[in-house]
């Protein structure tokens, strides 16, 4: 009886465990959150920026030259994000790459598959690339909760004027209501006006460039918090497997 077809068959499925042992899922999923997050942030960041420029320069700004610096940044930090959008779609395949090989390292998948000393320093310079990535993408969650905080103050305060217009008719009982763009940092403090007040700026709470706008910055606010989440869950696997070969590299194993 010929057993050659049940051995080729153990041999693919052996060779299929393996393989599949071979993954880094940790790594994967830390590459899918970041490249999600990253196209969410860049994306809906770009169109956020676009927006706001919109509605600034439309209900807060009368002379174009108050607006000249904040659409100076605007285009500036649109640029950024083009740049960032390219590092990290490079890096995030450098960094599944890397976890391929910790893993496969640590596992021994591949028969006499040995890690280097310069597999390791490789490995150690990409955990701190890692960490500084991580510290700053914290700054930059934080700073993108600032757009969010001022439009979510905006709709606020466009509600108090809503309910004081429903239960006091006067205009002068709320036309002292007002949300003031210089105080935000979004134009200099001898802008004119500056400032929105009373069912004016109501109105402008109404608009499809608001909503739009304050729903942009709310994804753009989300993508952050999941391109940073993604490189603390990619840092976790790779540390671990790091501290691993560098005990058996010590042990002589390796």
């Amino acid at each position: 009886m010929d057993l050659q077809p049940e051995r080729d068959l153990f041999r693919c499925y052996d060779c299929c465990i393996r393989c599949i042992g071979a993954v880094p899922y940790p790594s994967l999923v830390a590459t899918l959150l970041c490249y999600a997050g990253v196209a969410l942030f860049c994306g809906c960041g770009h169109e956020a920026l676009a927006q706001t420029e919109v509605l600034v320069e439309t209900y807060f700004a009368r002379d174009p030259q108050d607006f000249d610096v904040m659409a100076s940044f605007i285009k500036y930090f649109q640029f950024v994000i083009y740049g960032l959008a390219s590092f990290f779609f490079l890096y995030g395949i450098l960094l599944l790459a890397e976890g391929f090989y910790t893993t496969s390292a640590v596992k021994q998948t591949f028969g006499e598959f040995r890690s280097t000393q310069c597999g390791r320093c490789l490995s150690l310079t990409f955990i701190i690339v890692t960490y500084i990535l991580a510290f700053i993408w914290l700054a930059v969650f934080a700073f993108s909760a600032i757009p969010v905080f001022f439009l979510f103050n905006m709709e606020h305060t466009c509600h108090s004027i809503n309910i004081l217009a429903e239960s006091t008719p006067s205009i002068n009982q709320h036309s002292w209501i007002c949300m003031d763009a210089r105080q935000y940092g979004l134009l200099p403090w001898d802008a004119m006006p500056g400032k929105s007040c009373g069912m004016t700026l109501a109105s402008i709470c109404k608009t499809s460039e608001f909503h739009t706008t304050y729903d942009l910055y709310i994804a753009t606010f989300a993508g952050a918090g999941v391109t940073l989440l993604a490189l603390i869950l990619y840092l976790i696997p790779t540390t671990y497997n790091y501290a691993v070969l560098r005990f058996l590299g010590r042990k002589g194993i390796r």
